[in-house]
């Protein structure tokens, strides 16, 4: 006797065809809107009306390897800088867990409440395996990216010093043509990323949280020396009393460095990101800041200083990229590597023979 066939319980009658989500109409034009590239005029345009797509595009230019966009991106940094220069530069730092998205979330927002237009350019550490990027600042700062007078911007630091995303600098004048007048920069925290955004910025604060067991440890040099105020972050709830100790530690130590040159005498205070308590002072203190430089020309000369170190950072950046795509270069420097591997010739005999090699091109 054969055995009788049973029809599966998980199979299902077929249903009714689903409509397409979007229709073919609607699908043509936004693929023709995607390939239509704005014109440099029309994102200069739209940037100096203060139109973040048109800012956020130009950006895109800024930050692209394709050598097809330089030309357009200078162009537009070119017509930017005119209008720059107007804005108070700010560069936040911290170890990670120190609260940095969440304090610059809440001093953006005291800001924008007494008339101030903020930008965001936040720096996302990159995998040094994959070469990714979460890019997730704009959904840890929910309520300041929905302020009309806030710009986020989270760029991927890539390979360049210290983290920091290679045309940070440019992006920062594109901010201030679009009407931005404070911008923040926030860095990854570490390497070598506070001393890039040090060189950009007009102040350099620095973010450290109480009872990690690093307020004697935090204190280097370094770091240390180019704070220009210190804020001890999460002093709220049973944290107030060890925030309070550490502010203390902090102003101790920072009375032993030599004077700034800017005449500014830095010191440590509290806040609380979550309560919003010191956030006000904080400002304060930049305030404070900004009028005694301006006052004493030191703001001035800080800036001419720091447009002729970006200057020379571009030169060595691209002599060194020159030098690495070159193609007669890529094909010694495998031949060097594995001499100098096997000792049959000195790292620095190496090097000088490919140098020589290059000058002659």
């Amino acid at each position: 006797m054969k055995p009788t066939s049973k029809k599966s319980a998980l199979t299902e009658k077929e249903g009714v065809n689903q409509p397409p989500s979007v229709s073919t109409s609607s699908l043509e034009v936004i693929q023709q809107l995607r390939r239509k590239q704005p014109s440099a005029e029309e994102l200069i345009e739209g940037i100096l009306a203060g139109d973040k797509t048109a800012l956020s595009r130009a950006i895109t230019l800024v930050e692209s390897t394709n050598s097809a966009h330089l030309e357009k991106a200078t162009a537009i940094i070119q017509a930017c800088l005119p209008h720059a220069n107007k804005s108070f530069r700010i560069g936040i730092t911290g170890v990670p867990g120190v609260g940095k998205s969440t304090f610059i979330e809440a001093f953006g927002k005291h800001l924008t409440s007494i008339g101030k237009k903020v930008a965001v350019l936040a720096v996302d550490p990159s995998s040094t395996i994959s070469h990714g990027s979460i890019l997730g600042d704009k959904t840890r700062m929910e309520e300041l990216v929905k302020d009309e007078n806030a710009y986020i911007r989270p760029s991927a630091s890539g390979e360049t010093l210290g983290g920091v995303a290679r045309k940070t600098r440019e992006t920062i004048i594109l901010c201030e043509a679009a009407g931005f007048d404070t911008i923040i920069i926030e860095t990854v925290g570490v390497g070598q990323s506070e001393t890039a955004v040090h060189s950009m910025v007009d102040f350099f604060l620095l973010l450290k949280i109480s009872g990690a067991g690093d307020e004697l440890q935090g204190i280097k040099r370094g770091i240390m020396e180019m704070a220009d105020a210190i804020v001890i972050n999460k002093a709220d709830g049973d944290n107030i009393n060890k925030a309070k100790l550490a502010k203390t530690e902090f102003n101790r130590a920072l009375h032993l460095f030599p004077a700034k040159k800017s005449g500014w005498i830095p010191s440590a205070t509290t806040c609380s990101s979550y309560t919003k308590e010191g956030i006000p002072e904080v400002w304060k203190t930049l305030s404070e800041y900004q009028l005694l430089v301006k006052k004493n020309n030191y703001f001035e000369q800080k800036r001419h200083d720091q447009n002729q170190f970006w200057m020379l950072e571009t030169i060595n950046e691209q002599l060194q990229s020159n030098f690495y795509n070159h193609p007669e270069i890529i094909k010694l420097l495998e031949e060097n590597k594995k001499a100098v591997q096997n000792d049959e010739i000195s790292p620095f005999a190496a090097a000088m023979n490919l140098l020589k090699v290059y000058s002659k091109q």
